[in-house]
């Protein structure tokens, strides 16, 4: 069975998930075959295995770092908000049921043993198995029924290093409550503590790590420094939301920031492209006059389309439209872009239909069953965005619950979608299209021609490959700031 090791946090967004996937790429540096796990996870983006699994994006992530193919062995359960008090319950990569927050927290002990044995599975497989707790553990009102932070260690015998984040600020009170807050059995788990997210003169810092160490009794194994990484987040805190208008940028697109916004990595690939400068908007005072407008995809797709259409972000989207500006609509937001959507088994709330922004000659309904599948389509003739794409193959997955028809003498087919007769609007269900780098690039020309700007210089480089060297940077990072001595003693079982 797998040694292990689990990275546990003070609070949500700490940086756990890219601690886990660190370790997964040192550790795969040094020779181990190593995997994440998750038990649970709550996030919007996700992703689809090739058997037709859907698992959390951060796992993907960390399989990518460990060099492994993602398996829904490593995030048996996931939960996908569709309100605030409620979400679609995922287990073992496939769609059990929506529940509130009561039920599903009654339901979880249900759950433990599946937990379980996805994990047993997993580290008969590998060396190491490197676990990713959520939110806090010090959340006392749920210790009871937990699965996921001390709860999973418990079960599967793992130590722990606690995580706080100091650039927020209060990360000296934020360990010592957490510590605080443990059962004597719990704090016995906590093997040292990591202060991540650091600006500034270590020297300055010291004195506090001294005292901290003092207080909780347990060592400080390391400061990581705040680093600006290229890395898929997992949830939608994230910095990349406050991007405002890159004024040196050549090309503006505009992602429409949508209330239950899902799959947002879709456009990490935009966003690293040369000459582009890639946004998010949620009012129409900052849209503005963009090159491209992207309509991205939803957990809630009527709620979300009800909200833009009540915030005047749908009517700025058709009249920029009608002036020309391309629209570009990924799963929920191919299904806004069109006609109509009916929704008449009530999959996503009591609205039974909706008129859509009519930019696209087509109509969906909401099903019961969720389409899960990696894709795969080959480019065919087309005009405006798609006038220069022919023969060009693109792959990514769809995870949906619609089935769009569309009227092909007002259009043609695009792969898993469709685009208007002059080729200025598209939709497609096909997530991760824009990281295949020869369509990114094309479509990116063609923004360019539109502005009258020369072809880019510098090729799109393969998302894949500047995602390996971002893990191998992340890793040099970790690993000088992180007493890894120490950690592969707590590995060993020789840290008491």
């Amino acid at each position: 069975m797998a040694k292990c090791i689990m990275i546990q946090g003070t609070a949500s967004s700490v940086g756990k998930s890219l601690l886990v996937a660190a370790l997964c790429r040192i550790f795969k540096q040094d020779g181990y075959s190593v995997a994440p796990f998750k038990s649970q996870n709550m996030a919007l983006n996700s992703y689809i295995t090739a058997d037709g699994h859907e698992m959390g994006r951060a796992q993907v992530v960390q399989a990518e770092a460990a060099g492994i193919l993602p398996s829904v062995l490593m995030n048996p359960v996931l939960l996908k908000p569709t309100t605030d008090k409620k979400a679609q319950v995922i287990v073992n990569g496939k769609v059990l049921s929506n529940m509130s927050a009561v039920r599903y927290h009654d339901y979880k002990p249900q759950l433990a043993t599946l937990v379980k044995q996805s994990y047993e599975q997993l580290g008969a497989m590998h060396d190491i198995i490197v676990i990713e707790g959520a939110g806090s553990p010090a959340e006392i009102n749920l210790r009871d029924k937990d699965i996921v932070n001390m709860g999973l260690a418990e079960m599967v015998d793992a130590p722990v290093l606690l995580v706080g984040d100091i650039d927020k600020g209060g990360v000296f009170a934020a360990l010592a409550g957490t510590m605080l807050l443990l059962t004597d059995a719990e704090k016995a788990r906590v093997k040292g503590v990591i202060i991540n997210k650091f600006r500034g003169d270590i020297s300055i810092l010291e004195p506090g790590l001294d005292m901290l160490t003092d207080i909780i009794h347990r060592p400080v194994v390391g400061v990581v420094p705040y680093t600006k990484l290229q890395i898929e987040d997992e949830d939608s805190v994230t910095e990349r939301f406050k991007n405002t208008v890159n004024k040196n940028a050549e090309i503006d697109i505009a992602v429409i920031r949508l209330p239950h916004i899902s799959n947002f990595t879709d456009f990490n690939a935009l966003e690293n492209a040369p000459t582009v400068g890639l946004r998010y908007v949620s009012d129409v005072s900052t849209l503005g006059n963009p090159d491209c407008i992207i309509i991205p995809g939803s957990k809630n797709t009527i709620e979300d389309l009800l909200a833009i259409q009540n915030n005047g972000i749908a009517a700025q989207i058709v009249a920029l439209s009608q002036k020309g500006v391309p629209i570009c609509g990924i799963c929920g937001g191919y299904q806004m872009l069109g006609q109509r959507i009916d929704d008449p088994y009530h999959t996503e709330g009591d609205r039974e239909t909706i008129e859509g922004l009519g930019l696209l000659a087509c109509n969906t309904v909401l099903e019961q069953q969720k389409v899960t599948t990696q894709s795969e389509a080959t480019c065919q003739n087309g005009t405006g965005l798609f006038e220069n794409l022919a023969g060009i193959r693109v792959s990514g997955y769809e995870i949906h619950m619609g089935r769009t028809t569309f009227d092909r003498q007002k259009g043609f087919e695009v792969p898993f979608g469709f685009a208007n007769l002059d080729g200025t609007v598209f939709g497609s269900y096909l997530h991760g299209i824009f990281d295949n780098a020869e369509f990114s690039q094309a479509f990116i020309n063609h923004l360019r021609a539109i502005k009258g700007l020369p072809p880019m210089v510098e090729a799109v480089q393969s998302y894949r490959a500047f995602k390996e060297q971002q893990y191998d940077l992340l890793a040099s990072v970790v690993r000088a700031h992180l007493d890894m001595p120490y950690v592969y003693k707590i590995l060993n079982g020789d840290v008491v």
